[in-house]
């Protein structure tokens, strides 16, 4: 079922997400859905406070990104097929000389900025199987996971980005606020009367 994608300004995206356990009443729906959201708005991450719940949940499937000519062919097969639910993620390490990507966010339409982030990260997580795991992952991967990691700790690329840049783009986080943006999926907005 796909869901609403919650808009910039709800609390629900500044909440840190609460952890998992198994018996969390319908988990396996609850991803399903969140891939079926993510797939609908053409996003490559989706976490569960964009979809209104403050838990440590996040999918994300990079294979749009492989279809960059700008890549090359070992990152291009990398990215292809790369899909992975986390739960209860907790980053580990973030190293590496930063470097610089142009993001957006499902949650804050029409707004793009170029991020600095380190380019390799070990995260501890599980899957559905709620088997704990450390793993390391670099170049474009590990940047949406700590994009969507973020998400779950109540933080947005918009907080990583200079006040100057801020300033600049206040007038489209306010519209967004009020509902007053067009995108191709559903959004549920933290201003607008009705949401």
């Amino acid at each position: 079922m796909i869901l609403p994608i919650i808009g910039y300004g709800d609390p629900v995206l500044r909440k840190t997400g609460e952890v998992l356990t198994q018996e969390h009443p319908n988990l396996k729906e609850t991803i399903a859905n969140m891939y079926d959201t993510m797939y609908n708005a053409c996003g490559v991450g989706l976490a569960a406070p964009q979809v209104g719940l403050a838990v440590r949940l996040f999918v994300i499937d990079t294979t749009p990104f492989s279809d960059d000519e700008e890549l090359d062919d070992a990152e291009q097969k990398q990215l292809q097929g790369f899909k992975k639910t986390f739960i209860n993620a907790k980053m580990i390490k973030e190293e590496g000389p930063e470097w610089t990507f142009n993001e957006g966010c499902l949650s804050i339409p029409d707004v793009r900025e170029d991020v600095y982030r380190n380019p390799t990260i070990t995260i501890e997580y599980c899957e559905e199987d709620f088997v704990m795991k450390t793993e390391v992952f670099d170049g474009l991967i590990a940047r949406v996971i700590q994009h969507e990691y973020d998400h779950i700790e109540g933080i947005l690329f918009t907080d990583k980005i200079s006040s100057l840049k801020k300033r600049l783009i206040q007038r489209k986080l306010k519209n967004i606020i009020e509902g007053k943006t067009f995108q191709e999926y559903r959004m549920k907005f933290f201003g607008k009367k009705g949401r």
